[in-house]
């Protein structure tokens, strides 16, 4: 009995050895899951303010995007505006080309008239000195 007694207590002894051992490594375990949660944590909040970075530079983005589509459109109205102009300006160009050159036209003819009529009143004096000199004499 006392064999058994002290060979139980051996066993009991080893018992709470390995108890105490698996308690020892439980408690590690433990801690080691806790240092990775506290990890995967800081890397779950790290990515969730790199995503809510990247929403924001999206939002800023789309906001320059629209800013830029509107000033894209503003300028478009303008050059279809100045070329609504031009084309106006154009025509208005070749009006006055046209009027320029039927004045021109007018003019030479009213020059060739005129040295028409200078010459026949030149021609003229000259008959009329002609004659007077005849006269004279």
């Amino acid at each position: 009995v006392a064999m058994e007694t002290v060979s139980l207590e051996h066993q009991i002894q080893s018992v709470q050895r390995h108890i105490a051992f698996l308690k020892k490594e439980q408690m590690e375990l433990l801690h080691d899951l806790h240092l990775e949660i506290l990890r995967l944590q800081k890397h779950c909040s790290e990515l969730t303010h790199d995503l809510e970075m990247k929403e924001l530079e999206a939002r800023q983005q789309d906001v320059l995007d629209r800013e830029l589509e509107e000033k894209c459109r503003a300028m478009e109205a303008q050059l279809q505006e100045k070329e609504k102009d031009n084309l106006e300006l154009r025509k208005e160009l070749q009006h006055k080309e046209t009027l320029v050159a039927a004045l021109r036209s007018s003019l030479r003819s009213k020059e060739r008239r005129f040295l028409e009529e200078l010459k026949r009143r030149s021609h003229r004096v000259t008959i009329l000195d002609t004659e007077l000199q005849k006269q004279t004499e």
